[in-house]
């Protein structure tokens, strides 16, 4: 018995010992590191060897971004994993109290609250690799009293929690880390260029970085262009080495930037191309602007006092990419004048201009401000938006400029707070509404040409907004085409059916939801494909935005009598076999519409409300006959345009029960059950993720959802009964309608879009 008390006492020993030899092995093998990568990916085997566990991560502190990451090779490629320094992780609560940590199962949500309330365990890891974490000992990485980084043992082999031993075997570790990392810092304070990096994260070696200064020098290259084009670095991975260099944001050129008009009045584009810096932004009373070298004091000197300002925000950007910005913000597709040249023009025209004082400095008639007005419009049309705001802005002395582009508004531009009155009455001017008339709203409406001789249709409303000032939104009516029915993304039933109604002899079929839904577009699509030369088609818009081949269009015209109900009444003396009237505005024009349809006509017309079974109790209320609407109803078609995620670079997810959870309810529970769509490791869902063709937003262009009740018997039976709503919304759905919300989530599924843009345009 004796003896064999011995022989574990030495076998214990002999371990301790095994494990003070390696111990001292990675002591040395840390202090002889190279380069940060060397202690974050090729010694973590050696780590490991001291334990009995599966896995080590070393974290180290990004200070800029209040992060840890870690690096580790997939492939022969190296990746970055990051984790915010908050008490909601594991390794981001011992980055933030400095506290060591011994976790038995990291699936035991009591044993982390015990540890602190908010701490959880993110399974997204997990499942993603297959891989099940339990046991976690993790140690801050400190040097005299300064985080660096964390040190993390995962699994241990046999289970249980991790020994005393073995938590202070890491301790002496991390201890050993605090010093090769601050002795890393300090080699590389001396040593430090903008490209460094590149170095530490392998992308580069050291003797390539020496010998690409020489080759770049005599290639006549900058250095970013040739490490891109020689050893086929990213422009991402440029761009982080520069904000780990400069400790500032780097900035990629895009054409969606406000064009900041203020910022540049006083600045000439020779000059700042040639210093390489131009302004981007005013946040909160400080210039934000782009240099090509943060560091260079002389330049900041000489910006500061050129601006008048030593608020200023410095961040930096690729040359070429400088460039392209002062291109893009001088540049001017009407003509020779650009932004500044303009708002220079006005200046010179008022050198005494005070913003202060409510006395208009330049009028609608100067040269300078009707350039100004016909290059906010040129832009809004190549940018292909919808509709631009112009808003004086009293709080901040300024005139923003906003354009909405795929249903979202986006800032333009700024302009200086003077030019708020002239560029309000050239508008004014243009639209033939009365510029001495500023205390209530006006419409009006504009015909503009652009260059290439395209004529475009404004629609302009003014309307006074507080502090004496007025907003002028002005809606593009542009010429369209027309596009076949089978493009506007509907499902295979509803197109089928569809397809079924607008082939009937006579009736009348609906399109209904708000303005920009694409409800004009989605009834030329219908027209189009019924569009033969034995059919008489006649249409009444307002305004006639989309011209058809065969179609005899008509603009109606209110201000005259000639409304839609007039338009109508004359059509039906004109021997048509279609109408298409506008919208159906009021109980006249409704009522002349069942006539029609009921008397031989096919009739499709539009109207503003949510759903298609609410359009029935819309109707209703206004006064309809429900025995005529019932006969003449074929189908209502609701819709609504959503974001669809950029082709380019969407990406997969598996998502977490919770979120498929919701869709499910969403959908409605017993429905989606009958879609047979299990939640399991292989379904997949879409995401934004951002590139350079969607200007970093994940989505690009929009796309319709629709809800097609179809007239059949049962709903008829409901029309003349006076149904709920809801009791018409239920037979429509057992009788095969999708809602827009259903349409909406099964486009998520097919990858069109996401749930939450969904969510945006969609009720029920």
């Amino acid at each position: 018995m004796l003896n064999k008390v011995q022989d574990t006492q030495i076998s214990e020993l002999e371990e301790k010992l095994l494990i003070r030899k390696h111990l001292h092995d990675i002591t040395n093998r840390i202090h002889a590191a190279q380069n940060i990568k060397q202690i974050l990916v090729d010694l973590k085997d050696g780590i490991l060897s001291c334990f009995n566990a599966h896995s080590v991560t070393i974290y180290l502190v990004d200070q800029i971004k209040d992060e840890i990451y870690s690096m580790f090779l997939v492939g022969s490629q190296l990746q970055e994993i990051r984790v915010p320094i908050n008490n909601k992780s594991i390794a981001g609560y011992v980055a933030n109290t400095g506290n060591a940590v011994n976790i038995a199962d990291a699936y035991n949500d009591t044993e982390l609250k015990r540890i602190d309330k908010e701490l959880s365990f993110d399974i997204r890891w997990d499942k993603k690799s297959g891989f099940k974490t339990t046991q976690i000992l993790a140690e801050p990485i400190l040097h005299n009293g300064n985080l660096k980084g964390i040190i993390q043992i995962i699994n241990k082999n046999g289970g249980g929690c991790f020994t005393i031993e073995e938590q202070g075997y890491l301790k002496e570790i991390a201890n050993v880390l605090g010093i090769a990392l601050y002795n890393q810092e300090r080699y590389a304070r001396r040593r430090k260029t903008r490209f460094d990096y590149l170095v530490s994260r392998d992308l580069l070696k050291d003797e390539e970085l020496d010998n690409a200064w020489e080759e770049a020098r005599e290639r006549k290259e900058t250095m970013e262009a040739y490490l891109m084009n020689k050893y086929k670095i990213t422009k991402e991975d440029i761009g982080k080495s520069f904000e780990e260099f400069y400790r500032c944001r780097f900035i990629s050129f895009s054409d969606k930037v406000v064009i900041p008009g203020d910022l540049l009045k006083n600045l000439k584009k020779e000059y700042l191309r040639r210093e390489l810096w131009v302004p981007l932004e005013k946040v909160d009373g400080k210039i934000h602007l782009i240099v090509d070298d943060p560091n260079n004091i002389l330049k900041r000197d000489m910006i500061e006092n050129l601006l008048k300002t030593k608020s200023v925000k410095y961040d930096v950007a690729l040359p070429e990419d400088i460039i392209k910005f002062i291109n893009f913000f001088y540049q001017s597709p009407e003509d020779e004048s650009t932004i500044t040249d303009i708002l220079g023009k006005l200046d010179e025209d008022d050198q005494m201009m005070d913003e202060d004082e409510d006395i208009d400095a330049v009028t609608e008639s100067d040269s300078a401000i009707m350039q100004l007005v016909n290059k906010i419009i040129n832009d809004a049309c190549a940018r292909r938006a919808s509709d631009i705001h112009i808003e004086p802005n009293v709080a901040k002395k300024n005139v923003e400029v906003r354009y909405r582009i795929d249903g979202d508004c986006a800032l333009y531009q700024t302009v200086p707070y003077g030019y708020r009155a002239a560029v309000v009455s050239r508008i004014k001017i243009m639209s033939n509404l009365d510029i001495t008339i500023r205390r209530i709203p006006q419409d009006g409406k504009i015909k503009f040409r652009r260059p290439g001789n395209e004529e475009i249709e404004l629609r302009v409303a003014t309307i006074p907004t507080q502090g004496s000032v007025e907003d002028v939104v002005m809606r593009i009516l542009a010429k369209g085409e027309t596009l076949p029915l089978q493009a506007m993304g509907m499902s295979k039933r509803n197109y089928s059916e569809l397809l079924n109604v607008i082939t009937k002899p006579y009736g009348m079929i609906l399109v209904v939801g708000p303005t920009g839904s694409g409800k004009t577009t989605t009834l030329h699509a219908a027209l189009r494909h019924i569009n033969t030369p034995e059919k008489k088609i006649w249409t009444a818009e307002d305004p006639v935005e989309i011209t058809q081949y065969g179609l005899r269009q008509v603009q109606v015209q209110p201000k005259i009598g000639f409304d839609f109900a007039a338009a109508m009444r004359s059509f039906l003396r004109a021997d048509p076999d279609v109408i298409m009237v506008g919208e159906m505005r009021d109980f006249e024009t409704a009522k002349t519409g069942i006539e029609a349809s009921l008397t031989g006509h096919l009739v499709f017309s539009t109207l503003h409300t949510n759903s298609a079974p609410e359009t029935i109790v819309r109707l209703l209320d206004m006064g309809i006959d429900p025995l005529n609407f019932a006969d003449a109803l074929l189908a209502i078609l609701a819709q609504r345009l959503v974001r669809t995620l950029c082709k380019n670079c969407k990406e997969t997810y598996h998502p977490t029960i919770e979120e498929y959870n919701e869709i499910a309810e969403s959908y409605g529970r017993e429905s989606f059950e009958k879609l047979d769509i299990p939640y399991n490791d292989d379904l997949k869902l879409y995401r934004p993720k951002g590139c350079s063709a969607c200007d970093k937003t994940g989505y690009k262009g929009r796309m319709g959802v629709h809800e097609l009740l179809v007239g059949t018997d049962e709903i008829k039976r409901l029309i003349q009964k006076h149904a709920t709503v809801e009791e018409m919304r239920n037979v429509a759905i057992a009788e095969g309608m999708t809602t827009l919300l259903q349409d909406g989530i099964m486009k998520c599924f097919d990858g069109y879009t996401d749930f939450r843009q969904v969510r945006r345009v969609c009720i029920k």
